[in-house]
Formats: C-alpha cells, sequence, structure tokens
C-alpha cells in the first residue's frame, strides 16, 4: 500500500507545534491588531486547569479548546492594577481532538481560528459578536 505520508514516523503536534502555528497567524494579522497581539501572553497547554474548567462550568477538558484570561480592553482602566499579562490559552489535546471529530478543516486553520477567536474576546467582543462575523460551525 502506497501512503500519500509516511505514518511510520509521524507524530502528533506538540505545544511547540500549536504554538507556531498561532505566532504565524498573529504574524498574518493586520496592523493595529499584530500589535495588541504581540503584547499578550501566549500559553498552550494539554487541558485547561482544573480550576479554569470550574469557573466556568465545564466538566469535560474536550469542551475547550481557548480562553482568553484578562481585562479586555474595552474594560481597562489607568486605575487597574496588573496581576499578571493578558494571556490566551490554546488547549491542545481539545484543539486536536475537535480536529479530528471535525475531518474537514486543516489544523492550521483551526488553531488559528481558536486562536483569533480569543484575542477577539481581548478586543472586547462577545461570543455573539463574533458569531455575527465568522459563522464557523456552517
Amino acid at each position: 500500500m502506497d501512503l500519500p505520508i509516511d505514518w511510520t514516523r509521524a507524530t502528533p503536534p506538540d505545544a511547540a507545534d500549536i504554538e507556531a502555528i498561532a505566532r504565524a497567524a498573529e504574524a498574518a494579522l493586520p496592523e493595529p491588531f499584530r500589535a495588541h497581539a504581540a503584547a499578550l501572553a501566549l500559553r498552550v497547554e494539554d487541558f485547561a486547569l482544573d480550576d479554569m474548567l470550574d469557573d466556568l462550568g465545564i466538566e469535560d477538558p474536550f469542551e475547550l479548546t481557548g480562553l482568553y484570561d484578562g481585562i479586555p480592553l474595552t474594560e481597562k482602566s489607568v486605575m487597574d492594577q496588573p496581576m499578571g499579562p493578558d494571556t490566551i490559552w490554546l488547549f491542545r489535546r481539545a484543539i486536536l481532538d475537535e480536529w479530528c471529530q471535525r475531518g474537514d478543516i486543516a489544523l492550521a486553520d483551526l488553531v488559528a481560528h481558536v486562536y483569533v477567536h480569543e484575542l477577539a474576546h481581548h478586543f472586547g467582543w462577545s461570543d455573539d459578536d463574533i458569531a455575527a462575523i465568522d459563522r464557523w460551525w456552517e
């Protein structure tokens, strides 16, 4: 059997691979979005931390592919005392699981979508605002 990819040596994308894809999506953003995105921390973990899931009322860690942790620009004040950098979290295993289940999208496109979705929260957009311009599920 002649396979198009040599799967005998293939390994799943690791955290560094997912981060590289997200950074490429960041680099492709138009200004001024790119500058704001570059100021955020980016963390890639296999799954969301238990306290994140608890705060969101999510039991299954495969249900959360990304999270924005910070104060949206529309709510920031000079009086705010930063507790740490605003952060976009990407959850590798949940992203890979969605990618496998969908089977209709490139991994880079999915990672970019999750990254940009979380970045939109940084700009103060609600999930409804994002859905109005990005009908991802269709």
